[in-house]
């Protein structure tokens, strides 16, 4: 087997609304090896039985290997959602298997395992599945999120506010779009102040700075020496704290110093973490964690140092095995729980109790594994939230706010939480800039504290963090419309982000030029903290590589559905193709616009999601569908005459004429108007007003400069040259069409058609142009794969079958030599139409050799 095509669709796509991988396996006619099946489910027990009937249906090995990369994903760890199998249209055997995932390196990882497996079974061979799920299992831990930004990014998605992982290896994530973004790693925020980062770290000064502030802090001082410890340590009153200035998570620390020797052995193991050693009075009591989020204290928890409780015939050691066997227990921050460590400082701190780690402890006695209480080296914890008293609250707010930190973790040690700190020598010993907050998600004891929704809120309020976003596909006009959508609400003063062929655009920058209309551009818009409102041109191939951007958008466009890119991708019908464009009719989540006079889109209305709004536009102010969704109470928006309508219900009004736009070419421009009406309803159901919509309109110009390719006018010696990246039939024709209406003379048409289509394609989109010019020069751009003089052979066949006289029809295969020959066939008031240029350069660059200073004059004009 061999896997012919693979894509990690990444957002909502053809298959389904969450991300998967999409795999061509092809099995080259094999048939499936005797026992395949049954020795399958007896290597993967853990496989559905739904699965397990699959397999045990199988017509080719392919078959199976979607149901092997689901199974492998859940031993792993990281299980998929969603999964099916479908045949391939003329490749026997061949199968397309889509597989959901949680994580993109495991489910790549898992298909080449389940490869490997099913041809060793169908080699007879046998296959370490064991060792395979033990790499596996690797995988998913080393791309896995922590636990508290985990928490953090579910109470977001949540509320519905959109998170983007930024990198795969590291915990920091976009929540949020736009202008509207928030950033956050573990449970450091963008608004955390670095500042205030730096003084949580330093103790010393943390601890200056709450005594300042009027917060109960122990008594001691920084050192560096020995000797300088163990003078603090005489002065104080009590045991003695000893740490280092600037470690975290509990490293370093030793608690209960009461002699010489002890304070020595404590200050040594501190030098391990830092140079500076914090030497203070030791708290006595618990040890209580209280997390502030914003202007409020969101959790609080007892955490319990690490420790077993004895049964009479375990070890220390066996009875510390066992709990770390609790499946609640992992390493370092991958759990509810972190494993307890068997270290130096855990036999030390058992030798203070009078035990080691081979001691029997008799049955009900418990000790402790670590001084410190710290989930990280293991520790349990208990919730406390509505213990705290009011005073203990205000204190623990009062201290973020004095360090600086947004999100803080507040350590306290005291008797009893529910008391006043000061009546009982209690006092904050620590605040952390990244506390973590498993222990108040998920507490050993006690009632869940939602710690990340929390988080959440300090950072959003109420707000879902998106900002209005419009989606445009179709087969035609998709790039003319976003930017109409763009330029009027850049107009009105929104900051736009858009995605087109030409490139992405940033408050009418571009920021990246070419083909830009996937998932990567409109990533790059949805990114970026300049952008209040975004315009996504999103084309076919992009869904179909990478699936869309977006877990939804506000606004959907579908323009049109007609032939083109048939027979790519596995989109092999037009049928196909409605089916990829509606996947982002299915996304909106406020309103769709739909083409009324297109069947296949009026057919998108039946599956939206709820309470979504359609409105139809239509070219005919009689057309059936927007009729009876207007006298239903819907919105629309139609020309009458030369007048655009927009219409809700009963109410009609009048926005301008059509000629008044640029765009519509004098109103000759049909499909022009078309995507005008197109975009008047996106930007309606955007919440735009009607005198907003009427300047965007008028305003916008579809030149070279500021769209080119899209029916750009150029005069050449008073034959009117219509310049346009026209590449399928239903182009063609409305281009035709247009040259018509804008002359009484003849119109010309220099015409290619890219190498990818079908030969029915080619001949078709030759047969059109014969029905819609006068006169016919073929030329040949991108052949794409084919021979030379190929696609415009099939170009001519169309033409011909198309009933063109021969007189009328030439054949120039060099774009310069064609645009040449259908000037030289001009007259003055004739219209020539070139379509399928790849730039506004092979006009001017045609016109050189005998007109140099038009030539120039026109690369002017594009540039």
């Amino acid at each position: 087997m061999r896997i012919i095509e693979k894509r990690f669709l990444r957002g909502p796509n053809l298959y389904s609304a969450t991300p998967c991988l999409m795999a061509v396996v092809d099995s080259a006619g094999a048939e499936p090896a005797p026992g395949l099946a049954s020795r399958l489910v007896a290597l993967l027990p853990g496989l559905s039985p739904e699965a397990s009937a699959r397999l045990a249906a199988l017509a080719s090995p392919a078959d199976a290997v979607e149901a092997v990369v689901m199974e492998l994903q859940r031993l792993a760890g990281a299980p998929g959602a969603f999964s099916q199998t479908m045949e391939v249209p003329r490749k026997p055997g061949a199968r397309r298997a889509v597989c959901g995932y949680r994580t993109e390196q495991v489910a790549g990882q898992a298909l080449g395992v389940a490869l490997d497996l099913v041809a060793a079974l169908q080699r007879g061979e046998d296959f370490d599945v064991a060792a395979a799920v033990t790499e596996l299992h690797e995988t998913a831990e080393d791309y896995a999120i922590g636990t508290s930004t985990g928490a953090v990014v579910s109470a977001a998605e949540r509320r519905g506010i959109p998170s983007l992982r930024i990198t795969d290896e590291a915990n920091l994530f976009q929540l949020g779009w736009g202008s509207r973004q928030k950033r956050l790693q573990a449970t450091i925020t963008g608004a955390t102040n670095s500042i205030a980062v730096g003084i949580a770290s330093d103790k010393q000064l943390t601890k200056a700075l709450l005594e300042q502030a009027g917060c109960p802090v122990p008594d001691g001082a920084t050192v560096t020496r020995l000797d300088e410890a163990q003078r603090v340590a005489r002065r104080l009153s009590g045991p003695a704290t000893i740490k280092p200035l600037d470690a975290n998570q509990g490293k370093g620390v030793t608690t209960v110093c009461t002699t010489p020797e002890e304070v020595e052995r404590a200050f040594e193991h501190a030098r391990k973490y830092s140079r500076h050693v914090i030497v203070e009075e030791y708290l006595e009591g618990r040890d209580y964690r209280v997390l502030v989020t914003g202007d409020r204290v969101a959790a609080a928890s007892w955490r319990r140092p690490p420790g077993v409780t004895g049964d009479g015939h375990s070890t220390v050691r066996e009875l510390v095995e066992i709990e770390n066997r609790n499946p609640a227990r992992g390493e370092g921050h991958t759990n509810i729980l972190t494993k307890i460590p068997m270290d130096a400082l855990a036999e030390a701190i058992l030798a203070r109790q009078g035990y080691g780690f081979d001691s029997v402890l008799p049955s009900g006695v418990g000790v402790d594994l670590r001084g410190n209480a710290n989930l990280s080296t293991g520790g349990t914890a208990e919730d406390v939230t509505d213990s705290l008293p009011e005073e203990t609250r205000d204190i623990c707010i009062r201290a973020a706010r004095t360090i600086g930190l947004d999100v803080a973790g507040i350590d306290i040690i005291c008797r009893d939480i529910a008391q006043p700190l000061r009546e009982q020598n209690g006092g904050i010993i620590e605040v952390n800039a990244a506390p973590g907050i498993r222990m108040h998600q998920y507490p050993s004891r006690g009632t869940p504290r939602d710690a990340g929704a929390a988080i959440v809120e300090a950072l959003f309020g109420q707000d879902d963090g998106r900002i209005p976003t419009v989606a445009v596909t179709g087969t035609n006009g998709k790039t003319t419309t976003s930017l109409l959508i763009a330029h009027a609400a850049r107009l009105t003063g929104q900051r736009t982000g858009l995605t087109t062929t030409e490139g992405v655009y940033i408050d009418g920058r571009r920021i990246m030029a070419g083909d830009c209309t996937g998932y990567r551009s409109a990533r790059a818009v949805l990114t970026s903290p300049e952008v209040d409102f975004a315009v996504l041109e999103t084309a076919r191939g992009g869904i179909l590589k990478r699936g869309l951007a977006y877990d939804r958008c506000d606004v959907s466009v579908v323009l049109n559905v007609s032939s083109d890119h048939l027979g790519l991708d596995g989109v092999d019908t037009i049928e196909d193709l409605a089916r990829v464009k509606a996947v982002v009719a299915q996304r909106a989540s406020r309103a769709v616009v739909l083409n009324a006079e297109d069947d296949y889109c009026v057919t998108m209305a039946k599956d939206l999601r709820d309470n979504v709004e359609v409105l139809y536009f239509a070219l005919d102010a009689d057309n059936p569908v927007l009729l009876r969704h207007l006298e239903s109470g819907g919105r629309g928006v139609y020309l009458e005459d030369t007048t655009l309508v927009l219409a809700t219900g009963a109410r009609h009004e009048a926005l301008l004429d059509v000629r008044e736009m640029p765009v519509s070419l004098g109103g000759c421009a049909r499909y022009n108007i078309a995507n005008a009406l197109a975009a008047t309803a996106a930007l309606a159901a955007s919440g735009f007003g009607n005198p907003e919509i009427a300047a965007g309109l008028r305003s916008f110009v579809s030149d070279s400069k500021h769209n080119p390719l899209r029916s750009n006018l150029f005069d050449v010696d008073g034959v009117t040259v219509i310049v346009d990246y026209a590449h399928n039939c239903a182009a063609y024709a409305a281009l035709a069409e247009t040259a018509r209406a804008m002359t009484p003379g003849r119109v010309v048409g220099v015409v290619a058609a890219p190498g990818d289509r079908r030969d029915a394609d080619l001949v078709d989109i030759g047969r059109t142009c014969a029905a819609g010019f006068d006169e016919l020069v073929v030329y040949e751009t991108e052949n794409r794969g084919r021979k030379t003089g190929e696609v415009a052979a099939l170009l001519v066949q169309g033409a011909r079958l198309g009933r063109i006289a021969a007189d009328r029809l030439q054949c120039e295969l060099d774009v310069h030599q064609a645009i040449r020959a259908g000037l030289a066939l001009c007259q003055q008031g004739d219209v020539l139409v070139f379509g399928c240029g790849s730039s506004i350069s092979e006009l001017s660059e045609a016109l050189r050799p005998t007109r140099p200073e038009l030539a120039q004059r026109i690369a002017a004009e594009a540039v």
